[in-house]
């Protein structure tokens, strides 16, 4: 039995083995059921979803065959938006639906404002549509939303109405990651406003997570409230998709430390699957051999002490730079008012996903950025981050980086 170890120790062996990322990619032995073994109803949709689905938020022109592999080993619930790869991720989608929509369930998104009308709202659907040559989709999400203004916008719930009357959209949601996720979701909840909710969620945001091995350990209570979150969307029958699973994704770090066929990426499925108020986790697919190994862990909804094991040292690699972008604690500490956790998600889709051409796009939405960080000393936000995050030491970089 391991012995617990305390908070001092957990982040000096952060800090120490970041260093990790500078190993080459060692090629996993993958799990040989590469393909879906088990669907899931969505909630109230009555959807039966597979419980691994396809992500497109770096889906690019040329990668049809992606999509295609996908479907081929029983993937059938896409994930795209309007804004992924700058709306090329809806083209290629309907480039690789052609003949096949009756196959595959498709959720899009677009990003409704607090004055943003229905008509334009309509407009953007539409488009979307086109890009994804179909005449309607399953699932269409207000995109990370997080503020309660744009929830409460009238103009898209008659939007809404208006879409399903015409056979465009069947059913709705918001998705949501950043710091205002829990308080948008529960109204949303309250007022019955959703069908499904898109939400951030992975190990490293679960108390029960780090209560396995650290005693008394202060950012547990900092945590976000998704785990009640979720139980009372299954409770009103609310279809709960997961995402951000790989909370970075930094799977080449974890090639060293995988064996027997057992990779990082599929125990980190395997925990999210295993809370029962989830009915699917999305994943960029950004390969074939990503495909094959995230398939790997389908239908398993047991946590093995392997899996433990690659889950804390994972934790351990990535615990002092992953920034928990739900959990807000950072909020007004800057004078400025750089959004810090929207700057650090930005970067994390640069130096973890290694996408610096979606890293740049996500940074480039902001309505902020992180410039005043240049000529800052660093004071305002040096005890911001409950989590110990050195702010200061990576706000900066990041703007030089993505702007």
């Amino acid at each position: 039995m391991k012995k617990p170890i305390d908070r001092r120790s957990f982040l000096k062996l952060g800090a120490v083995t970041g260093l990790a990322s500078g190993f080459t990619l060692a090629k996993a032995e993958h799990n040989n059921a590469n393909r879906i073994r088990q669907y899931t109803r969505l909630g109230r949709t009555n959807l039966e979803v597979s419980d691994i689905s396809f992500g497109s938020s770096r889906l690019r022109p040329g990668e049809e065959y992606l999509v295609d592999y996908a479907l081929d080993h029983g993937v059938n619930f896409i994930d795209t938006a309007e804004s992924y790869t700058r709306q090329n991720s809806e083209r290629v989608i309907g480039n690789a639906l052609k003949g096949k929509r009756d196959k595959v369930y498709i959720a899009t998104k677009m990003f409704a404002g607090d004055n943003t009308s229905r008509t334009t709202m309509m407009r953007s659907l539409e488009k979307s549509l086109s890009r994804l040559q179909t005449d309607y989709v399953e699932i269409f999400f207000n995109h990370a939303l997080n503020e309660m203004p744009r929830l409460k916008n009238d103009e898209w719930y008659e939007f809404v109405e208006l879409a399903k009357k015409q056979g465009k959209i069947q059913y709705t949601g918001i998705s949501g990651h950043a710091g205002n996720l829990v308080e948008c979701a529960d109204y949303a909840l309250d007022n019955n406003m959703v069908d499904v909710l898109l939400l951030g969620h992975n190990f490293g945001q679960d108390p029960a997570f780090y209560a396995r091995f650290i005693r008394s350990f202060d950012m547990v209570a900092n945590l976000p409230d998704l785990p009640r979150l979720m139980a009372k969307a299954k409770k009103q029958d609310v279809g709960v998709v997961a995402m951000k699973v790989l909370r970075g994704a930094r799977l080449n770090d974890m090639r060293p430390f995988e064996e027997g066929g057992h990779t990082y990426a599929q125990a980190a499925f395997k925990w999210t699957l295993s809370n029962d108020n989830v009915d699917t986790a999305i994943i960029s697919m950004t390969s074939t051999e990503k495909i094959n190994e995230y398939l790997g862990a389908s239908g398993e909804r047991k946590v093995t002490q392997r899996d433990f094991e690659l889950l804390e040292q994972y934790a351990r690699l990535t615990d002092m730079t992953y920034c928990h972008h739900a959990c807000n604690d950072c909020e007004g500490a800057c004078p400025s008012e750089v959004p810090i956790s929207d700057v650090l998600r930005s970067r994390m889709y640069a130096t973890d996903y290694g996408d610096l051409h979606f890293a740049k796009d996500e940074y480039a939405r902001l309505d902020s950025n992180a410039s005043a960080c240049l000529s800052c000393d660093g004071s305002p936000c040096k005890d911001a981050c409950t989590h110990s995050i050195n702010i200061a030491r990576l706000c900066g970089p990041t703007h030089l980086m993505l702007s």
